[in-house]
């Protein structure tokens, strides 16, 4: 066999297993599962506590935002509906309740990847790309990819003009974590914006009040305004906390701090601007309709969540890293792109694992937040594409041309 005939060889094996739906699906249900099991074997699961805590504290009408340190480490951030959210895991054995609910978290935005309006070999890529992400989020326990699929099930049902359907999933999304209000940046996307308005009205009274089927209501009201003051109080101590703290603020802002020593940095600084830039993108208002076009701004909002947070942990980027994917299925093949997702899958999402030495990962990665820089890179890079109008380049076979367009 020739060189040439063994080159293509590889290849095509490589493209059979990467464009593989059943290898895809084994391989982003598989980590997530060992990733659960193993953490949960040789640590309490702090944050599954904290998160049954809600529903118990809840309940008992016990201040959501108070230290219980005989419980768990740490404080609660989610939102009263949260109670309800979690509910039925908190009613199960610990060891069960934490394994279903992290396979809830991977089988939620395993079914968003796969409704994006993208040609179906293209989204097994985006898995298998993710799946190390995705057993890094798995690991720690966390609802970063339930909100991660909120945002991304609002997006898909925006363009497919359900709204009813979009602002659940937006709502549910902020009411649980905030974040979910960045699903706000596809309104120009909807085909009846009254409408979208007034769902958004409609399921934010629905959460709002949803928690008082469990407790009284003067209660939850009363936790709603604890909420945002221990947010208030988050952001605070995120900002203002030893740099050294190399667990948290994993951000632009994160990334100014450590490598320039910089701990007094105001985060406006940062977001000002980078608000105004992401801003900028919505110039090209011809091209609303445009499913190119939205899938760049798609993957803007998604890394957008995440690098512009102080609150931002390493199993954050499971938000961030399915929109750099996201953005290399769509590129026309170059060495440059390659090149760039290459070092972004190392750096964000191998960064922390066994493929960098102890000393890289304790004294360059996560002491300079690196893990924020190529998504930061990424971010700057899709700005510029959406100006140059580079998002027409991207080839119509690698769309679901049945949804792209809906």
């Amino acid at each position: 066999m020739s060189p040439t005939d063994t080159n293509r060889s590889f290849k095509s094996f490589f493209a059979n297993i990467l464009y593989n739906r059943n290898f895809a699906t084994v391989l982003w249900f598989g980590l997530a599962f060992v990733g659960v099991v193993l953490e949960y074997a040789k640590s309490t699961g702090n944050n599954y506590l904290i998160f049954k805590g809600v529903f118990e504290h809840t309940i008992h009408q016990q201040n959501l935002y108070l230290a219980y340190p005989a419980e768990y480490g740490d404080y609660n951030h989610y939102g009263p509906v949260f109670s309800l959210v979690i509910a039925p895991f908190a009613l199960l054995p610990n060891w069960l309740g934490v394994v279903l609910w992290v396979m809830l978290n991977t089988a939620i935005l395993y079914t968003a990847i796969r409704m994006l309006p993208i040609a179906e070999k293209w989204k097994n890529a985006i898995l298998i790309f993710s799946a190390h992400e995705m057993m890094i989020a798995a690991e720690w326990m966390q609802s970063n990819a339930m909100i991660g699929a909120f945002i991304i099930l609002g997006f898909v049902f925006i363009i497919r003009g359900k709204e009813a359907w979009a602002l659940f999933f937006i709502m549910l999304a902020t009411f649980i974590k905030l974040y979910g209000v960045v699903g706000f940046a596809f309104f120009f996307f909807s085909k009846n914006r009254i409408k979208f308005i007034g769902w958004a009205i409609v399921w934010s009274v629905v959460f709002f009040l949803a928690p008082m089927l469990i407790s009284t209501r003067a209660f939850i009201a009363q936790s709603y305004v604890d909420w945002f003051t221990e947010l208030r109080f988050k952001d605070l101590r995120n900002a203002r906390m030893d740099i050294r703290n190399d667990f948290q603020d994993i951000s632009v802002m994160g990334m100014i701090r450590r490598i320039f020593h910089y701990q007094a940095l105001r985060n406006y600084f940062v977001t000002v601007p980078a608000v105004l830039l992401f801003a900028s993108q919505y110039l090209q208002f011809k091209y609303f309709n445009d499913a190119r076009y939205r899938l760049y701004l798609l993957c803007s909002v998604l890394i957008t969540t995440v690098i512009f947070t102080t609150s931002a942990e390493s199993p954050t980027y499971i938000i961030a890293f399915p929109a750099v994917c996201i953005w290399f299925v769509l590129q026309p093949a170059s060495r440059w792109a390659t090149a760039f997702f290459i070092f972004a899958l190392l750096l964000t999402s191998f960064s922390y694992s066994d493929i960098f030495t102890p000393y890289v990962r304790e004294h360059l990665v996560r002491p300079y937040s690196l893990k924020a820089l190529p998504c930061f890179l990424l971010w700057l890079i899709l700005l510029v594409q959406i100006w140059r109008k580079q998002f027409l380049d991207v080839s119509l076979d690698k769309l679901n041309l049945k949804f792209a367009n809906a």
